[in-house]
């Protein structure tokens, strides 16, 4: 009887949220240890079926960089990286879009579909959903201290979300789940970081939320301990001390883009925690750091 009232006190807790989000769009960008382990796919997966069940929407922006990696040895090519960024050329770039776009879209789209939901696996090309352009990186030289710019081959960046296509899935109830990739100025494919593509669509669809499931607990002070709650002028201190730097940058500067877009509130959480996602969002305390205006 008291696991049974234990139950009850959680639905009780979680019925607030399910009423102050009926209706509401969450952009979530999905990767880390959550897209590779089998029980936490599964789990991911029955979770997104339940936010739509009552009434959610969910859109899903997936990753797939360590699945790349292997294909891509697989197929005797070495994934070559400069300042953490993949250099991608057209051999590259083929392989990119078939693992993002096929192999790891199609994965979960059958996923949440086997768990009773309704999804359909897109890529930024479908519907002009991603207008791209080639991504300008800069480093100063070693031998003259004068900028030089390098050259990442088919890597891009956002330059315009067309969210038609995702409203008219939503309308019909079905859940958009987008791989990263978009069309550059001369047609051409780009890949680009998956925390900056659910920045971006969460700002074009004024998302309630966006929330970015990692292989950290959040973003951690100097003491290593987690951050709650964080500003625009924390953030800014934190960068400055190199507290937030690497990998944990650019999915700060996704949630920034998305509060300046208008979305409400945006989550860094721990993909490797079970229902992580419900966690986060029907309970009162959370799991991870809320970055908000």
């Amino acid at each position: 009887m008291k696991t049974l009232i234990e139950k009850a006190n959680v639905l009780n807790e979680a019925l607030p949220y399910i009423r102050k989000f009926y209706g509401k769009t969450f952009v979530i960008k999905y990767g880390g240890a959550a897209m590779v382990e089998e029980k936490l796919k599964d789990i991911f997966a029955q979770d997104i079926v339940l936010l739509n069940f009552i009434g959610i929407k969910p859109v899903i922006i997936h990753g797939g960089g360590p699945m790349i990696n292997e294909i891509m040895k697989k197929m005797g090519k070495k994934p070559t990286f400069i300042h953490g960024q993949r250099v991608t050329d057209k051999e590259t770039i083929d392989i990119v879009e078939m693992v993002l776009g096929g192999l790891i879209n199609k994965e979960i789209v059958a996923l949440i579909n086997s768990h009773g939901g309704r999804a359909i696996g897109l890529s930024g090309k479908d519907g002009s959903l991603i207008n791209a352009k080639k991504k300008v990186v800069k480093k100063l030289s070693a031998d003259t201290g004068a900028s030089e710019i390098i050259d990442l081959g088919l890597v891009g960046e956002v330059e315009k979300i067309n969210p038609s296509i995702i409203l008219s899935i939503q309308k019909d109830g079905f859940i958009p789940v987008i791989a990263p990739i978009g069309a550059g100025h001369k047609n051409e494919t780009l890949n680009i970081n998956a925390d900056y593509v659910a920045g971006a669509v969460a700002a074009a669809l004024k998302a309630e939320k966006l929330i970015l499931l990692t292989d950290t607990k959040g973003i951690m002070d100097e003491n290593k301990k987690l951050i709650s709650t964080l500003n625009k002028t924390k953030i800014k201190s934190l960068v400055s001390k190199n507290i937030i730097s690497g990998g944990m940058l650019p999915k700060v500067q996704a949630c920034q883009k998305a509060i300046t877009g208008g979305v409400k509130k945006t989550h860094i959480i721990d993909g490797r925690i079970p229902h992580a996602l419900l966690l986060e969002i029907f309970t009162q305390k959370g799991i991870g750091t809320e970055i908000v205006k």
